[in-house]
């Protein structure tokens, strides 16, 4: 089975984010995921989340002030107890939410900091962050994200972030696998995907277009293939997570512009040999 989440802060961009659940569901999503709760009060989302028979699959901790220029702390000596507040308040949400997934932003390497150090401080921050998540049921995912959109990002390929999975030990940290980051960086999207579905430590996909991260089926990658080959790695070794839609529609705000660009998502529903949701 493949189970797809819409992306709320990347899809149905015409409507205000709180309208955006009802018009996810209306598309026969059964899960979203978003960048940020914060803006909103919890109990809010979780009524939209209900209302709309909607599962709550991923969101980030807080990732810094992002309006200056953090894409994430985890990594940045000094900024420790910054992060531990910020996962804090992502754990109360993920409890209010019922989401089970929360992604740690490693952030952009500062100017003049060895490389080592940068290491030893993420392991420590996302180390602190499983064992604080584990005895209520949550998952930690660390997200490789590649230089051209984001230049200087801490953590950059497949292998290095299963690398510090390894290396931690938590069960219950997880690698969050983009295949739009994963091409742009590394390529050979086939092998990388038989090869760390196997290992366990995959934690959720996210897909896009390569170039233009615009809708599956639209750009270099053959994503009905990809689709495929998820499915039969996942049934082989009793994957069960979900794959999250962060693109951008290629029609952009336009009024239904998401719902009009999911004829992908409908096809393959239509026509699949396995079930997808």
């Amino acid at each position: 089975m493949l189970k797809f989440a819409a992306n709320l802060s990347f899809l149905y961009n015409d409507a205000d984010f709180l309208d955006r659940f009802s018009a996810a569901s209306r598309d026969e999503f059964h899960a979203v995921e978003y960048l940020f709760p914060y803006p909103w009060d919890a109990r809010d989302i979780a009524a939209r989340l209900n209302d709309n028979g909607l599962e709550q699959v991923l969101f980030n901790a807080p990732a810094g002030d992002w309006d200056q220029g953090d894409r994430g702390i985890a990594c940045i000596p000094g900024r420790e107890l910054e992060f531990r507040a910020g996962f804090n308040k992502a754990l109360e949400y993920a409890q209010a939410l019922d989401c089970r997934r929360v992604h740690v932003m490693a952030g952009i390497c500062p100017p003049g900091i060895d490389a080592a150090q940068m290491r030893a401080t993420y392991e420590a921050n996302v180390a602190w962050a499983a064992e604080l998540a584990a005895p209520i049921g949550r998952e930690v995912l660390i997200e490789p994200i590649n230089h051209r959109d984001m230049p200087g990002y801490f953590l950059n390929t497949q292998t290095q972030a299963h690398d510090i999975v390894q290396t931690v030990g938590a069960m219950n940290l997880k690698v969050q696998m983009d295949l739009y980051h994963c091409q742009i960086t590394e390529g050979d999207l086939s092998t990388a995907i038989s090869r760390w579905i196997a290992t366990g430590r995959v934690g959720h996909f996210q897909i896009a277009s390569v170039p233009s991260r615009n809708e599956p089926t639209t750009g270099e990658i053959n994503d009905n293939y990809i689709f495929d080959l998820i499915a039969s790695e996942s049934q082989q070794h009793g994957w069960e997570g979900w794959i999250g839609c962060e693109y951008r529609p290629k029609l952009g705000a336009e009024a239904g512009a998401t719902s009009r660009g999911l004829t992908w998502l409908r096809t393959l529903r239509s026509h699949s040999t396995y079930p997808v949701i």
